[in-house]
């Protein structure tokens, strides 16, 4: 990405909480020159507590639910690390995350709420779901709402959020038109921090929906079908929900901060009582000068106070206090499209509370859907003649790349020398160098960033440059890295290169290759590459060996390109984001190896699937079949296809296509000519061969499909959409 100013301050964010989810908006708005902002979360999304019942009800969808920190992250210019932080080593200032990678700070924010208290009780981690964390929570309730026949829920801890869980389910199994029993256990008094008016209420609410109430009881363990309670017999339960006992998480113990009852003390600055460099928000602080419940309207107040303060602890400012109000107004759901509102002991209770709570609870989304991605450079009125037919956006999803007709005329109207030790393999991306008895491949390949991690992109940088030493049946020997960082002050360079030396060593260690050097230097924006040679043991697998009757098979799905062009203009959604960056980073060592025997093989990269294929036609000479509707396509891609996205180097493949194959005509035919990063193997393997190969692929948790065929020539791609 590139940044106006130098960078000389990181400021980490660890959680994606109400309050770091405001400061985020606030901070697209009005940045602060020189200040490198991460965040660090375990999912791409966020749940919103606040519409949780009305999910479980059925009123909200899980889209609904959550805030996308990948597009928040985008319009905040910040870098999102997913992973899931375990310790703050404050000596040293890094977050330190599960697996071990370290992210350095100057000052660091956490809002990563609470979590469940109850594993405790016997049986509840094998059997029970907490409400706390929401992700897993919500996966499963749709999965158990998806099921047949009669319904036993239990619910644990009639508190608020309890008695609002156990309305709600019983509203959404009653809507499905299942037969229910959903039972809410408490170990005491029902509700007993509400006043008589609210409770009386919510009390009658919970007895229309035919909710039975157990009060005073002792839970001793929970089975996979019954919650077993002392002296009170088994209460049957197919789903059994824990929304009580929440507690602080465990990790924050050994991070020497003053804490109070598991929960960071935190001064009316929001700074931790401990360490100035680090604040505290949500339900994860306990306001030391005010102590008030676990709310989420008090994280959404803190948010403003926080920014200033974060803003003032970069930059030298003065900090404000945060003071919280002593009562606010509680908006209950009560399972159908009903609410009830309480503040000072009174209650009121109606369709016109949940129209109210419904009101608050979208605007609230809304503004973090109404994001817009940094603009651009404009172009001038006066300008040269084809600026504008080039000025707009470049993909980094397709790496950046040069069209293949510009390449292929250039390189070939440039060799060099001719030297017998160099074999020329047409098409090929690597070379063969041949040394007496040992052949070695080299190879390069360079991205510039589409994601401001600095170990994803080395980690995707390495795999897309070891593609090309994999995909010729070689074993990776040597890396060189090639980089350029954008401008940053000598603290922010260490501590960048040393992630990204981190995960270089991880992919190229696990590959079997050492890093034996490279250059470094600093620039506009962040491009990362590698320069990397293979052995070879027997004959290379080429581009140019394909046999009438091959089976062509893939090893990963496709998309990455119209999903980071879309994530450029904000339009792709989180998850689909995160799963494209998983499968950019996983390396194709083990498909290598169950495709040894293909007669043809390529990794799958800018050119697009298409494009590829095309290549090894004219390589061998030979014609091939592609069925597109074979192809598995990554999620989202094909619907972000459909709305007509397209990554910037999309013309240019399909113009090269053109010589082979007839346009396509479906937005899957399109997504065939997809620049990939860090794509797949394409093999052409026999007939035989092909069962085995991927059998071989799926015991080692990889899914291969076979795509098409390749048939006589003369040369071109059929394309079957």
């Amino acid at each position: 990405m590139r940044h106006e100013f130098p960078l000389t301050r990181d400021l980490v964010l660890v959680g994606g909480g109400h309050a770091h989810a405001l400061f985020l908006k606030m901070w697209a708005m009005k940045p602060l020159a020189g200040a490198r902002l991460t965040v660090i979360n375990p999912a791409p999304i966020a749940p919103y507590s606040g519409m949780l019942p009305g999910f479980v009800a059925g009123h909200y969808t899980g889209d609904e639910l959550y805030i996308d920190l990948v597009r928040l992250a985008r319009a905040a210019g910040a870098r999102l690390i997913l992973g899931k932080a375990a310790h703050i080593d404050r000596n040293a200032q890094q977050v330190v995350l599960d697996g071990g990678a370290r992210i350095g700070y100057d000052v660091c924010s956490i809002d990563i709420g609470i979590t469940s208290g109850m594993p405790e009780l016997e049986g509840f981690a094998q059997h029970a779901v907490p409400a706390k964390p929401l992700d897993d929570f919500a996966r499963i309730w749709e999965g158990f709402c998806k099921g047949s026949g009669k319904a036993q829920v239990a619910v644990l801890g009639a508190g608020v959020a309890g008695a609002e869980v156990a309305m709600a389910a019983a509203q959404r199994l009653r809507n499905l038109g299942r037969e229910a029993e959903v039972t809410l256990i408490d170990r005491s008094v029902a509700l007993s921090r509400l006043g008589a008016q609210a409770r009386g209420k919510i009390l009658a609410a919970l007895k229309h929906l035919d909710v039975t109430l157990l009060e005073h009881a002792q839970v001793e363990r929970i089975h996979a079908d019954r919650v077993q309670i002392a002296g009170q017999g088994d209460v049957p339960a197919q789903l059994t929900l824990g929304a009580a006992g929440t507690r602080a998480y465990e990790w924050l113990e050994a991070t020497g901060l003053a804490l109070q009852d598991g929960y960071i003390r935190v001064l009316p600055s929001l700074q931790s009582e401990s360490d100035p460099a680090i604040f505290a928000v949500g339900d994860c602080a306990h306001l030391s000068h005010a102590p008030r419940p676990k709310a989420g309207v008090f994280a959404v107040r803190e948010a403003p106070v926080l920014f200033h303060n974060l803003r003032a602890a970069l930059s030298g400012g003065a900090v404000l206090e945060y003071h919280p109000q002593k009562d606010y107004l509680k908006l209950v759901s009560l399972g159908s499209k009903n609410a009830l509102a309480e503040k000072q002991g009174i209650a009121i209770s109606g369709r016109m509370m949940w129209r109210w709570k419904d009101r608050i609870d979208r605007t609230f989304m809304r503004q973090f859907e109404e994001l817009k991605p940094m603009a651009g450079p404009t172009l001038p009125p006066e300008h040269a003649k084809g600026a504008r037919e080039v000025s707009g956006p470049i993909c980094a999803g397709c790496g950046s790349k040069v069209g293949r007709g510009a390449l292929a005329r250039a390189t070939l109207e440039h060799k060099g020398a001719e030297r017998e030790d160099v074999r020329a393999l047409k098409g090929d991306d690597a070379a063969l160098l041949q040394m007496g008895d040992v052949q070695q491949v080299l190879s390069t390949d360079h991205l510039r960033a589409f994601s401001d991690d600095p170990a994803l992109m080395t980690r995707i940088a390495a795999v897309h440059a070891l593609g090309d030493i994999w995909s010729m049946g070689a074993a990776p020997q040597s890396a060189m890295i090639s980089l350029i960082l954008p401008r940053m002050s000598a603290a922010l360079q260490e501590r960048t290169l040393g992630e990204i030396m981190q995960s270089a060593s991880d992919v190229m260690g696990a590959a079997g290759a050492q890093i034996i050097g490279g250059h470094t230097s600093m620039g506009a924006e962040f491009t990362i590459g590698f320069s990397v040679t293979g052995l070879v043991p027997d004959a290379p697998i080429t581009l140019g060996g394909a046999q009438v009757g091959d089976v062509l098979l893939l090893s990963k799905p496709i998309g990455t390109g119209v999903i980071l062009a879309a994530e450029m203009q904000m339009r792709a959604r989180g998850n689909d984001v995160a799963a494209a960056y998983a499968s950019m980073a996983r390396g194709v060592a083990l498909d290598a190896k169950s495709l040894a025997g293909a007669h043809a093989m390529t990794d799958v990269t800018g050119f697009g699937l298409a494009g590829h294929l095309g290549n090894i036609c004219r390589a061998s000479n030979v014609a091939a079949e592609l069925d597109a509707r074979a192809v598995p396509l990554l999620s989202g891609a094909l619907q972000l296809a459909e709305a007509g996205v397209q990554s910037s180097l999309y013309p240019d493949n399909l113009s090269d296509a053109l010589t082979l194959m007839k346009p396509p005509q479906t937005a899957r035919g399109r997504l065939m000519l997809d620049p990939q990063t860090a794509g797949g193997l394409l093999a052409a393997v026999p007939e035989s061969e092909a069962a085995r190969a991927i059998d071989a692929l799926a015991a080692q948790g990889i899914e291969a499909i076979r795509i098409g065929r390749i048939m006589d020539g003369p040369v071109r791609l059929d394309l079957i959409e």
